[in-house]
């Protein structure tokens, strides 16, 4: 059954990809030996496999939050400034809502919240809330601040806080990933410090602006085409000079690989230009060459990245009941499975997990359970466009 949209289709394909393929990141956290204590990106410890399996997932977060403000836009172009800083703000607000209350209980399965995790839901609702606002402001404005924001963030990576004195907690929601310790029964760990993700939200109403209906089409691959490569240019110029862009510096290793292992290990919490430069340097060749491509493959990802915040916490819910099924299967004490704070760091998940070729097999076998729920899902939406309350789910 065909559904009639009004959906730029580019863009939801490419939404769809990096679902798909954030599903892989998330099934390494849960199924993969030692993923609870290792670093997949410690050169140390990692394999070429391991860290590129890491590397390829960094794309999720950037597009997803990127696109967010594309379809802030597009969603804008057809409202009031008005009706759309209330969407903006009351949907901002509820997934600030989902973040602690669902996300955090899906991931821990912990009744009593004592390891909340502030993610991308939290980083997405937080920079919708400040979108609502730039908004009002004129089109080049709202796009100095983003990539103030974007290219700047990084002179202030210096600034480093200690402690848990309220200037401290200010700074490490802005700017520097945290793990706040409160005796042994209360966690909360800062993982997507919002500075430079208010600003690449930014840029992506900024962006939707090359998908307005009076648009030219061959103009806008273009510009996806230069955008592309510039990004990709910067990303390499920069990272080879190491002098500005990201927190850690690449170093030559004792072998190749290990070499260009590091020169690709870029910082993702908070995230750097060098990683958004990387990550969305692609995603444009990417949104450039599949502009008016259609087939069998971009009609599967394009479920997902129709439904995407459905399929983002139906997934980790699955991942997360499948690795419990697994232990229960293997013998081994489930509970250890409930992340809680007094649980944190347990030892037991020292000896726990799988292959990655198990990971890849599980991996595949999650997206491909999934689909039917998704699509069912997508076309109840696009049969039910009278329901408000579909457009914050």
């Amino acid at each position: 059954m065909k559904i009639k949209t009004n959906r730029i289709e580019s863009i939801d394909v490419l939404r769809g990809v990096v679902m798909v393929i954030m599903a892989l990141d998330h099934v390494r956290d849960y199924f993969h030996y030692g993923s609870f204590f290792n670093d997949p990106t410690n050169l140390e410890t990692t394999t070429p496999i391991l860290f590129f399996t890491r590397f390829i997932t960094h794309y999720c977060a950037p597009v997803f939050v990127f696109l967010a403000g594309t379809s802030a836009f597009l969603y804008g172009s057809k409202k009031t400034k008005r009706e759309l800083f209330k969407f903006l703000f009351t949907r901002g607000l509820w997934l600030i809502f989902l973040e602690f209350v669902v996300n955090n209980l899906i991931w821990t399965f912990d009744l009593s919240y004592s390891f909340p995790i502030v993610q991308v839901i939290w980083a997405i609702g937080v920079s919708m809330v400040m979108l609502s606002f730039l908004i009002y402001l004129p089109k080049k404005v709202i796009l100095g601040i983003g990539l103030l924001l974007v290219f700047g963030h990084n002179s202030l990576d210096g600034i480093v806080m200690e402690g848990t004195n309220f200037q401290s907690i200010i700074w490490y929601f802005l700017h520097q990933q945290q793990m706040l310790v409160y005796g042994s029964d209360f966690i909360f760990l800062i993982q997507y410090p919002l500075i430079p993700w208010i600003g690449l939200m930014a840029l992506g109403y900024c962006f939707g602006q090359l998908y307005s209906k009076d648009f030219d089409a061959s103009i806008r691959k273009n510009w996806l085409l230069n955008m592309g490569f510039a990004a990709i240019g910067l990303f390499l110029l920069l990272r080879s000079l190491n002098i500005y862009g990201d927190l850690i510096p690449w170093t030559m290793q004792d072998t190749t690989a290990k070499t260009i292992m590091s020169f690709f290990n870029v910082t993702k919490y908070p995230p750097s230009l060098l990683y958004f430069c990387i990550t969305l340097g692609p995603a444009m060749l990417f949104l450039y060459a599949f502009e008016t491509t259609k087939n069998k493959l971009t009609d599967f990802f394009l479920i997902f990245g129709r439904v995407p915040l459905f399929y983002y916490f139906l997934h980790v819910l699955v991942i997360h009941a499948l690795a419990i099924i697994g232990m229960l299967i293997f013998g081994s004490n489930w509970h250890d499975m409930i992340l809680d704070a007094e649980g944190f760091m347990n030892e037991n998940l020292m000896s726990y997990g799988y292959s990655l070729f198990v990971v890849y097999c599980v991996w595949i076998s999650v997206v491909l359970l999934l689909y039917p729920f998704c699509k069912k899902y997508m076309m109840y939406k696009a049969t039910n466009k009278d329901k408000w309350w579909l457009s914050y789910l």
